[in-house]
């Protein structure tokens, strides 16, 4: 065993059915050993507000250690966890196969799990998680629901925080008044035969945030793949259950993953690729879904056919080569690397991809945004999550307001459409002089480059 695990990590499947999973004196135990390696290393510090946590309640005990912490303040640790796995994949020596086999993320989902069997988790934090019910309604009743959900209605949005205790200054993602599976199917696209890639197939699975919230990135990616040749489809089945799984209701994301799978076989079995448009969907395909339901064919299948869809673009380009028709954008781009993109341990693919537009400087940002999912748009959790978001914010605002000294612009980009919105509050905030209205998905920027209208 090398010293501070220089093996590539490994993850164990999430025996969820195991009664040890959920046993509370077993689960302290084993909190109690890995917040005792978490506080005798501390280099998680600044990753998210988890750690800061935890540290304070061990400096603030009588011992200055563990033993002199109340086992019930361990849940505002578990509370402040987004389930980013930054900590698993970037920062923690000890993760397996290191023999202290620490595996900090899923050590807050075997919480929370115990807490949503014994009925403890907030009933209105999982109505907020439907996203598929959520997604129906409000798209057929978009204009309604976008004013209601507006940051600048000052009727509704406080009426929204006292009811589900949603941040009446949070951004939240606007509802299209059509699904993108409708507008794939209605709008059909052209394929370039004459591409390098012609010949290749490839099936979009929307996502709830795609299908529902922004068809467009669904489209843009569409638009890219068939300007490269690429027949695509578009699917969906059903959410990825990333809502849930934060909420710790892990056996209905197994149940889904395995409906979901089955669903998606028929394009597995006829060749298709599959890309999934957000990272936090791709993660659950590719890593989360096959912990959780290990036995399971078609989920371990559905894994492998499975790309983001900038890693998708970055592989055409490697084998075959990119269709001709890439212009240089009207100014250089700064682009967030999404924590769940990250964890997918892929390497950084938005930002490869931005790099083959031409005459183009990309600048990485590779920090949290802070908004992890549905949490950073709660009550108790928006303005710590814009704190954890500050220095992408910053770094931002200092390219915007750089280039904006040239004359010139800078685009900034996220592969999470969430932490996109929230990156934009945060630079108004950080810095109101450095002007930008959205933090796009890098696809939507690569479809651009192209000359592409969808």
């Amino acid at each position: 065993m090398s010293e501070g695990s220089l093996e590539a990590p490994t993850r164990h499947p999430i025996d969820f059915n195991h009664p040890d999973f959920t046993d509370p004196v077993k689960l302290d135990e084993e909190m109690r050993r890995i917040f005792d390696i978490c506080h005798g290393c501390r280099r998680c510090f600044n990753l998210c507000d988890s750690f800061p946590r935890l540290f304070d309640l061990v400096d603030a005990a009588p011992s200055e250690e563990l033993d002199t912490v109340n086992s019930a303040d361990f849940k505002g640790v578990v509370d402040a966890c987004t389930l980013c796995d930054l900590c698993f994949m970037t920062k923690c020596p000890y993760v397996p196969p290191h023999e202290f086999d620490l595996d900090f993320p899923h050590l807050m989902l075997r919480y929370r799990h115990m807490e949503f069997k014994q009925g403890h988790r907030s009933k209105i934090e999982s109505q907020l998680t439907e996203t598929d019910r959520n997604g129906k309604i409000g798209s057929l009743v978009s204009g309604i629901a976008n004013w209601a959900t507006d940051t600048g209605n000052k009727v509704t949005r406080p009426l929204m925080e006292k009811a589900v205790h949603v941040h009446r200054d949070a951004a939240l993602p606007k509802f299209s008044g059509q699904t993108l599976v409708k507008k794939a199917a209605q709008n059909p696209v052209q394929l370039n035969a004459a591409a390098p890639a012609y010949g290749r197939k490839a099936v979009i699975y929307a996502t709830c945030f795609g299908n529902y919230n922004e068809p467009d990135l669904g489209l843009a990616a569409r638009a890219v793949l068939a300007k490269n040749g690429v027949q695509t489809e578009v699917t969906y089945a059903g959410c990825c259950g990333m809502p849930q799984m934060e909420q710790g209701d892990v056996e209905r994301v197994a149940q889904r993953a395995k409906s979901i799978a089955a669903d998606m076989m028929k394009w597995v079995d006829d060749g298709f690729d599959v890309i999934a448009l957000v990272p936090s969907c791709a993660l659950m395909l590719k890593f989360e879904w096959p912990l959780l339901v290990p036995d399971d064919e078609n989920v371990k299948r559905l894994a492998n056919a499975t790309r983001d869809v900038a890693e998708y673009v970055v592989d055409i380009s490697k084998k075959e080569g990119l269709a001709e028709g890439l212009n240089p954008l009207s100014g250089d781009i700064t682009v967030h690397l999404a924590c769940h993109a990250r964890a997918q341990n892929m390497g950084p693919k938005a930002a490869e991809m931005l790099r083959l537009i031409p005459e183009t400087r990309v600048a990485v940002i590779e920090r949290c945004s802070g908004h992890g999912g549905s949490w950073g748009a709660m009550k108790d959790n928006f303005e710590v999550a814009l704190k954890v978001g500050k220095p992408v914010a910053r770094q931002a605002a200092k390219a915007i307001n750089e280039a904006a000294a040239k004359g010139k612009i800078r685009y900034v980009a996220s592969e999470c459409p969430l932490a996109g919105h929230h990156i934009v509050q945060g630079i108004e905030r950080e810095d109101p002089e450095a002007k930008i209205s959205e933090a796009p998905h890098p696809i939507k920027l690569f479809a651009e480059a192209y000359g592409l209208k969808y």
